[in-house]
């Protein structure tokens, strides 16, 4: 018998985690919450929405498991809110590994964290609270992952690497081994960290410029 969950959030990426969670895990979602303000139907996927304010009048906390699913906003602090306040109310904080995810012995992932299809946890890896990984990335041997981040798609993150709190990866994004990320840092797609970097600090690779000629005078 499968264990219910309710899923914080409204946009895209509730209802992505609600797919994934329906069809890959021992969870059944309930429900979706959202602040009262953020209400705008009373249904999402055939499932009830419900005000966070008044949730626990609907589903106890020991009865159910509960999942916030936000994005990075304001560096993931919005995130953080809201699962710091899903545990003042005293609800159980789940996680998702997606079953075709390869984590490997050793390795450990905390509570309300997300780990996407194809995503390799080599061995020894740590994932803090609240950390969201999307699809396809690396995160390599003795890597240690701080609470609230957000991994997008096809990072790399070399072994014994060190990531602060609350940071934030585009993807293609690449952090050479042994590399500590400070809280906070933004490290844009396509960027190439080798060296350590200082807190609240920006990361971008170069933008892409459109070339001179058009396509049709190309030799591809």
């Amino acid at each position: 018998m499968k264990k219910p969950i309710i899923i914080f959030g409204g946009s895209e990426i509730a209802r992505a985690a609600c797919t994934y969670f329906t069809h890959d895990s021992d969870y059944e979602v309930m429900a979706f919450t959202v602040d009262r303000a953020y209400i705008k139907e009373p249904m999402m996927r055939g499932l009830p929405v419900i005000a966070f304010e008044e949730i626990e009048q609907h589903f106890a906390p020991s009865e159910v498991g509960l999942f916030v699913a936000l994005g990075y906003q304001n560096i993931c602090r919005t995130r953080q809110a809201k699962y710091e306040a899903a545990k003042a109310k005293g609800y159980t904080l789940v996680s998702y590994i997606c079953s075709r995810a390869s984590v490997f012995p050793g390795s450990t992932i905390g509570e309300n964290s997300f780990v996407g299809e194809m995503s390799v946890l080599q061995a020894h890896a740590c994932l803090g609270n609240n950390v969201w990984v999307w699809s396809g990335n690396l995160i390599g041997h003795d890597v240690n992952i701080g609470d609230h981040c957000f991994i997008s798609s096809h990072v790399v993150i070399g072994g014994n690497a060190k990531v602060g709190q609350r940071c934030f990866f585009g993807m293609n994004a690449t952090v050479r081994d042994g590399i500590v990320i400070a809280d906070e840092c933004v490290i844009g797609a396509q960027a190439w960290i080798s060296k350590n970097t200082e807190a609240s600090g920006v990361y971008a690779a170069p933008p892409t410029a459109k070339y001179h000629k058009r396509s049709d005078e190309v030799k591809i």
